[in-house]
């Protein structure tokens, strides 16, 4: 993360300095094809620094198999594990065994989001099938502190979700616990919805939270993710785009992967 907030200050500098001079002949000679070079590094890296974590609530479960093997082929981060239990939100979507199934498979990491009631008891269960990231919502922990502590204690990275309705400044208190904060751009639920423009306002909030307080937390943004928005989302500092419909109704997923990873 520091790293990355690095290169973007030189990218800055580097794009101010070619605007600034842009006029000046020595320095078109001598300076600007430095200052472009060092413009595309910085934007390769910037490209290396974000995650496209598919989620495989949108696979096709009879295929699921197939489905899993091609995220591993592709140019994909994670694997998003979107587990529901007809409770927080209006939908059932898979439990333990579908994750300790997929975890067999995956040759990439399990971003395993709970949206469910109670999860602090099901911590140990996640961890023995295989998560490596464990994201709770805000809205369903009593005691949330003690909740990522608990996830911490496990060795997965802890994080907390939110949904659109929930504003961030909520997590004030908690921002020095968590290794991510997910915002949600869709109602959680289901599969396949438009994109909530409020959560650029959002992001740009906790953003800078994270910036004031020297904090290297992942942002990660969930729903409605497709090429319309991901550019945007990702130069506003988003740092994990989680894509499920826009990537499996696609006859070329990988492609579309790799299109998401090229912003």
């Amino acid at each position: 993360m520091i790293a990355t907030a690095l290169f973007g200050s030189f990218q800055t500098a580097a794009v101010n300095s070619v605007e600034l001079f842009s006029g000046d002949e020595k320095f078109h000679e001598l300076l600007l094809p430095q200052l472009t070079s060092i413009i595309d590094f910085c934007t390769q890296i910037h490209r290396m620094s974000y995650r496209i974590a598919p989620s495989i609530l949108s696979a096709d479960f009879a295929n699921l198999h197939r489905d899993v093997e091609m995220i591993n082929q592709s140019q994909a981060d994670w694997f998003h594990v979107d587990v529901m239990d007809g409770v927080f939100v209006p939908n059932i979507s898979f439990g333990m065994p579908v994750v300790k199934a997929v975890h067999k498979h995956a040759k990439k990491p399990l971003d395993v989001h709970l949206m469910i009631v109670d999860p602090d008891k099901y911590i140990k269960d996640f961890k023995a099938c295989g998560a490596e990231v464990l994201t709770v919502h805000y809205e369903a922990c009593t005691h949330l502190h003690r909740t990522l502590q608990a996830i911490r204690a496990e060795g997965m990275l802890a994080g907390v979700a939110i949904n659109p309705h929930t504003p961030v400044s909520s997590l004030l208190d908690i921002l020095g616990d968590v290794d991510l904060v997910l915002l949600m751009s869709v109602n959680p639920g289901f599969g396949g919805q438009s994109f909530i423009e409020n959560t650029f306002a959002k992001l740009q909030q906790l953003k800078a939270m994270r910036e004031e307080r020297h904090l290297s937390f992942i942002i990660e943004i969930d729903g409605g993710i497709n090429d319309s928005n991901a550019a945007k989302l990702i130069h506003a500092g988003a740092d994990v785009l989680v894509a499920g419909n826009y990537v499996f109704a696609s006859n070329t997923p990988m492609d579309v992967i790799a299109e998401l990873k090229s912003h």
